[in-house]
C-alpha cells in the first residue's frame, strides 16, 4: 500500500511537472551609460528605470555597466565577465567618443547587423561616435543642436501602432531637450514621432538650413540594420521625464520589440 501511495504521487508530480508551461527565458541586455563629453545628469536614472521595468514585467534582466568592456565578441579574461555573445540587446545613453577600439567596433556592428540583435539609443547616443560614420549609419543620425533648449516641444505622432505609443495623443507637447539630426536618411528610416515644424520658431540662428527647408523634425525612430533592430529616441533629456508612465510605456515598447518580442510595420515612411 505504501509502494502504491508512493508510485501515485510519483506519477503525479510527473504529470504536473509536464503539463506546467515553461516560462519563457528573460532576455539580457547590456545598458551603457559612457560619458565622454557633456555630463547628463538623468543617465543614471534613466538606465535604473529601464532595469527596474525590466525586473518587475520578467522580460529582460539588465546589466549597467559605465564602461565598455562587455562590447566585444572575444574571450574577457576578467572574472565572470560576459561579452556581447551573453546578450540579447544593448542599450547607449552615452555621449562622445567611447572608449572602444577597432575590433570592438566591429563587433558592435556585427552584433546588431549580422546577429540580428537589438540595439536602442536614448537621447545622446546620437551624440556619440561622430568619427565613426557607421555607428551614424546604424543609429540613423547625429547630434546637430538643440536650437531651442529645454522647452515645449509640439510633437505628432506619426506612428501610433508602433508598440509603446499607446498612451500618447497624436499630437501633444513635451517639456525636454529635443535635438536636430543631420544625417538623417528619412528612406530608410521609420519616424515614430516627429516635432511639427509649422510651430517651431524656424527664425532661431542655430535652426540648420537643411532642417529649416525640409522642415524635418524627428523624434523617435526605427529601422533595420541588416539583420537587427534599431530604435532611437531623443526623449530622455530630463529627470523628470523619466517618471513619466507614456515615457517609460514607450521606451518598454521600444525594447519589447528591439528584442523581437513583437513586431511593427517599420516601413520608411519621408513624406
Amino acid at each position: 500500500m505504501a509502494m502504491y501511495r508512493l508510485s501515485l504521487a510519483l506519477l503525479i508530480g510527473f504529470a504536473l511537472t509536464v503539463s506546467a508551461p515553461s516560462q519563457p527565458k528573460k532576455k539580457k541586455i547590456l545598458a551603457i551609460g559612457q560619458v565622454k563629453g557633456f555630463q547628463h545628469d538623468s543617465v543614471s536614472h534613466a538606465l535604473a528605470t529601464i532595469e527596474r521595468m525590466g525586473r518587475e514585467s520578467g522580460v529582460y534582466d539588465t546589466y549597467i555597466r559605465t564602461d565598455t568592456q562587455l562590447l566585444t565578441k572575444q574571450k574577457i579574461e576578467a572574472g565572470n565577465a560576459k561579452n556581447l555573445n551573453h546578450f540579447d540587446a544593448v542599450i547607449f545613453y552615452t555621449t562622445g567618443e567611447l572608449d572602444m577600439d577597432d575590433q570592438q567596433k566591429k563587433d558592435l556592428l556585427s552584433f546588431v547587423h549580422d546577429d540580428g540583435k537589438g540595439f536602442v539609443g536614448i537621447h545622446s547616443a546620437i551624440d556619440t561616435f561622430y568619427k565613426w560614420p557607421e555607428y551614424g549609419e546604424m543609429i540613423g543620425g547625429y547630434f546637430n543642436q538643440h536650437p531651442w533648449g529645454v522647452f515645449d516641444a509640439p510633437m505628432v505622432v506619426q506612428d501610433a501602432n508602433f508598440p509603446g505609443m499607446n498612451l500618447f495623443p497624436k499630437t501633444f507637447t513635451f517639456t525636454d531637450e529635443i535635438y536636430q539630426v543631420k544625417n538623417f536618411n528619412p528612406d530608410v528610416t521609420h519616424v515614430i514621432i516627429r516635432m511639427d515644424a509649422s510651430k517651431l520658431d524656424l527664425s532661431n540662428k542655430n535652426v540648420s538650413e537643411e532642417r529649416r527647408a525640409d522642415k524635418n523634425y524627428p523624434v523617435s525612430w526605427a529601422k533595420m540594420y541588416g539583420k537587427g533592430r534599431v530604435y532611437y529616441s531623443t526623449l530622455g533629456h530630463r529627470e523628470e521625464s523619466w517618471d513619466r508612465k507614456d515615457v517609460q510605456n514607450m521606451y518598454m515598447g521600444a525594447i519589447k520589440w528591439a528584442l523581437g518580442l513583437v513586431d511593427a510595420d517599420i516601413t520608411p515612411n519621408p513624406k
